[in-house]
């Protein structure tokens, strides 16, 4: 590097520039998906304060654009603001290739639906030679096959018991909506990280590696595991460019508070412009917060279990308690108004509205069956990357599982379903 160069480094970026970049992308970001949210928003807020007549409200609302919102704008949003404010940081240096700066900003394995790359560790990758590695492709290729499973076999055919359960209203009771949740949560694991690692065994075969995204979050032992575990390429994302900024856990009780409430909601709204959303972030606040005051919200780093081939007692009551945590705040992310969250709920906790369901399709079955593979794979291979990183090395048995795995996927698919996080 000439002294020229160095001396540019040096000096920090313009701050002006800094608040232009942040300025176009939340812009944009806020148009396209937040604009008639808050439009709506106001006008339902004026009329309830009786500030505004019912046809002044009809009006107001007609200000709203119906626009279409661009596939994973989300994902090369967020991914475009980290690239601005680590070079402002000076974290990574501006790079003078268009090219390679464009491919970190829509790489097209990632674009619409992450994970959500960070310059530091995509942007070198097209600035160096590559060069064919088999082994690399290899496991590309295998986690490639293992998220075809995961979405295909498992999440597709959830998706379809759970539409049944949740929106047909002859078989929507208290035993419906439970089942219809937990058939959700296999659902958007199983979508959201399928999709991850398509994306980044796609990547594997061009020689690129990309963050991951999920370690098996349903294994967690508390709900601050839980987090470091689900979608990590969006929570440290909002770690490092939200919840640190403010001061993170070195604030007080009150800042600690703050912090976690801001970082929950950002995250909520980030899925969609919708209350029932932000609802969801708080609820999963007010799950994490006893952990943080408490100081207890780092204790569980490793791998669950540990040197066993199954969990202790401990540890299966906290797995267990940590998924009923998650899946009740599930009827907020899966309803379309908060009034059909709160009917959700009001048949999950009457048992007066528990009843025999009948008619369940034949994907239940395929749709259970594929959890329980999904899960059983991923407990031997918690210790890896992904599920199919851990194969017998006699071949015909590593052949035969990639055999059946095919199969299932071109057989046992129910159809087309599109990936759950590409509206986000």
């Amino acid at each position: 590097m000439g002294l020229v160069e160095l001396r540019r480094w040096e000096e920090r970026p313009s701050k002006a520039l800094l608040a232009i970049s942040l300025l176009v992308n939340l812009g944009i970001l806020g148009y396209f998906k937040y604009y008639g949210f808050f439009v709506d928003s106001f006008a339902s807020l004026l009329q309830n304060l009786h500030l505004l007549s019912s046809a002044g409200a009809q009006s107001l609302v007609r200000l709203s654009l119906n626009v279409v919102l661009p596939v994973g704008i989300s994902f090369y949003t967020f991914q475009a603001l980290s690239y601005t404010i680590d070079v402002y940081r000076r974290e990574v240096r501006p790079t003078r290739d268009p090219i390679a700066f464009f491919a970190f900003i829509a790489f097209f394995p990632q674009l619409v639906a992450g994970p959500i790359e960070r310059a530091s560790n995509l942007l070198p990758q097209f600035l160096r030679p590559r060069e064919f590695s088999y082994e690399k492709a290899v496991d590309g290729c295998r986690q490639m096959l293992w998220g075809f499973f995961k979405k295909c076999v498992v999440a597709d055919n959830c998706a379809v018991v759970v539409d049944l359960l949740l929106n047909d209203s002859s078989m929507t009771n208290g035993l419906g909506v439970w089942l219809g949740m937990f058939l959700f949560a296999v659902q958007i694991y199983g979508d959201f990280s399928g999709y991850s690692d398509i994306a980044i065994g796609v990547s594997r075969l061009f020689g690129v590696d990309l963050m991951r995204n999920f370690a098996y979050p349903f294994f967690a032992r508390d709900i601050a595991e839980f987090w470091r575990r689900w979608h990590m390429s969006l929570t440290t994302w909002f770690r490092d460019y939200l919840y640190i900024p403010l001061g993170g856990s070195r604030c007080g009780k009150w800042g600690k508070v703050r912090n976690t409430f801001a970082i929950f909601l950002a995250s909520g709204l980030w899925h969609g412009a919708n209350w029932t959303f932000i609802l969801w972030g708080a609820f999963h606040a007010l799950l994490f917060l006893p952990l943080l005051l408490a100081g207890r919200n780092r204790r569980r780093l490793g791998v669950t279990a540990e040197g066993r081939m199954l969990p202790g007692l401990g540890e299966t009551v906290s797995i267990l308690g940590t998924f009923l945590g998650v899946l009740l705040g599930w009827p907020l992310f899966r309803a379309k108004n908060v009034g059909e969250s709160l009917r959700w709920y009001g048949e999950m906790f009457n048992p007066c509205t528990f009843g025999a369901l009948h008619g369940l399709p034949r994907e239940l079955v395929v749709a259970l069956l594929g959890a329980v593979a999904m899960f059983a794979v991923e407990w031997v291979a918690r210790r890896c990357e992904h599920g199919l990183a851990r194969l017998p090395r006699l071949r015909v048995l590593r052949w035969a599982i990639y055999y059946v795995i095919l199969w299932l996927v071109v057989f046992y698919a129910p159809g087309s379903q599109t990936f759950i996080y590409f509206q986000f």
